[in-house]
């Protein structure tokens, strides 16, 4: 299932529904840490919750997997994957994910990848975007936690980690659709929290 529409009105819709101090407090009160990977929103994710004061008490760190070097060898997405479908993917998005939570030693980990323009890449209209969430076995088991009803799983994952993706189809100009990245991936780290059944206790 993919969130469609023009970019301006998808962050605005985002950012009236999320508050990353609600996501910070809910994850701090839990002892759970986060971290992000960013390939379109290059960092800006991350500098949103940090925003909030306080954040350390959740987040952790992040990396900025702009050049598919980056994915392979820090985030240690699967090479053919990238080769075959290239960096603006469902199935990368979660690995990018489940390689952050990995390297930075987190809870949660959310990813940005996708097409922000002007022009299309790699075969990806502009406006084309994905996010990756994953949380490690331990969180997973703790909290049952579950992927939201939007989420498309990824089955490719070992051990028992939870990892999946969304799509985003976005209409606007590069920064719109950078902008609405960001909130969408918070929103999606908020719904990831707020699972039912059973999702987390209320703190």
């Amino acid at each position: 299932m993919a969130t469609e529409g023009d970019a301006e009105k998808v962050a605005e819709h985002a950012e009236q529904k999320t508050d990353p101090v609600e996501i910070i407090q809910r994850m701090g009160h839990r002892g759970l840490s986060l971290a992000t990977a960013e390939s379109l929103t290059a960092g800006a994710l991350a500098s949103r919750i940090a925003e909030v004061p306080g954040a350390s008490a959740a987040l952790l760190g992040g990396v900025v997997a702009y050049s598919n070097q980056v994915k392979l060898n820090v985030l240690k997405v699967d090479s053919q994957l990238l080769e075959d479908r290239g960096a603006v993917d469902g199935d990368v998005a979660a690995q990018m994910a489940l390689g952050a939570a990995q390297s930075c030693g987190v809870d949660i980990a959310v990813s940005t990848t996708g097409v922000a323009g002007p022009e299309p890449h790699q075969g990806k209209d502009v406006g084309t975007v994905y996010l990756g969430i994953a949380a490690g076995a331990e969180a997973v088991e703790r909290y049952n936690l579950t992927l939201p009803e939007d989420c498309n799983r990824h089955e490719a994952q070992e051990g028992d980690e939870l990892a999946g993706y969304k799509l985003l189809d976005l209409d606007g100009d590069r920064a719109a659709i950078r902008e609405a990245s960001v909130e969408a991936a918070l929103k999606l780290i908020s719904d990831f929290l707020h699972t039912e059944p059973p999702g987390l206790p209320e703190a």
